[in-house]
């Protein structure tokens, strides 16, 4: 039944936090990502998209529309270290085993990470979401270097990244798909992490979003299937 707006009710507290299960995925010849490697250290991805800027245009002494530019998506990724197979990605080349030679061609790639979904109910064991990324190209970053004291750190790696968008069918082409594992069948959801993650006789490998969005055709949580039926009343 219609009724007033109510905030802050038990339960949809939701937050995001987190970033972990990260995987490299390599593209062969045919564009295909079907090669992954565990990404350890993971410690950010920050998500930056631009574009999607609005030119006004006039006529007839007003405000006729206003033209809307193509979005982008670009991220930065940090870490402690990375999988060898991103070095082809940060453009080096390794002729010999412990050699690493730079400013080489820069192999695109793709990315998936994981990142916790919570509520004050059940912090941040609620959920997750998968995010997807596609045509990744890294660009040339700084790394610093520093003499080791009383407070030693960690040396952080640092990566920006560009994107070029992949087909998606009956939508616009995209570089990022988001999975919410609190809104889609558990089944399902198992099926697209064998592939992401590998399973006892097949490689990890990143499906592109039409694949993607077939082991989807609907299925939804009993809680998010709930929430529905409670928006219809």
């Amino acid at each position: 039944m219609p009724g007033p707006l109510v905030w802050d009710q038990v339960g949809e507290r939701l937050y995001e936090t987190g970033v972990d299960h990260g995987v490299l995925y390599i593209p062969d010849a045919t564009g295909d990502y079907n090669t992954g490697f565990a990404w350890n250290g993971l410690t950010t991805v920050t998500e930056s998209p631009s574009g999607a800027e609005a030119t006004p245009i006039y006529a007839d002494n007003i405000k006729y529309l206003n033209l809307i530019s193509a979005e982008e998506f670009g991220a930065t990724i940090e870490a402690f270290t990375y999988p060898e197979e991103f070095a082809q990605c940060d453009g080096s080349a390794v002729p010999q085993p412990g050699i690493s030679v730079g400013q080489q061609a820069r192999s695109t790639f793709g990315l998936s990470y994981r990142t916790r979904v919570g509520n004050d109910l059940e912090g941040a064991d609620l959920g997750y979401k998968l995010h997807l990324v596609y045509g990744a190209v890294a660009a040339p970053t700084e790394k610093a270097y520093a003499t080791i004291n009383d407070s030693p750190e960690a040396i952080t790696f640092s990566w920006e990244i560009s994107t070029t968008p992949v087909a998606v069918t009956g939508l616009k082409p995209t570089s990022v798909i988001t999975i919410d594992s609190t809104v889609v069948d558990p089944t399902e959801l198992a099926a697209l992490e064998a592939i992401l993650y590998g399973a006892v006789a097949t490689e990890p490998s990143l499906p592109l979003p039409d694949e993607v969005i077939a082991l989807f055709p609907g299925g939804v949580t009993a809680a998010a299937a709930k929430t529905k039926t409670a928006e219809k009343k």
